[in-house]
């Protein structure tokens, strides 16, 4: 790659301009994402644990004694 064609974090590769800049993403913002999706994550497990315990709950009772 020429130093010509690196201008502010974009350079030219095979005829395309390719943008190489860092996230405009400040610290804050992006520990508020992790807390989203951690919050999120943490949502959807306890969704499906609880569609877990109805399904066993489902088959306990259906069994014959």
């Amino acid at each position: 790659m020429n130093s010509n064609d690196y201008v502010n974090g974009l350079y030219v590769k095979n005829g395309r301009l390719i943008n190489d800049r860092p996230d405009g993403q400040s610290g804050i913002a992006k520990a508020s994402a992790i807390k989203r999706a951690v919050d999120n994550d943490r949502k959807i497990n306890q969704i499906a644990e609880g569609i877990q315990l109805a399904e066993n709950k489902k088959r306990f009772n259906q069994l014959e004694y």
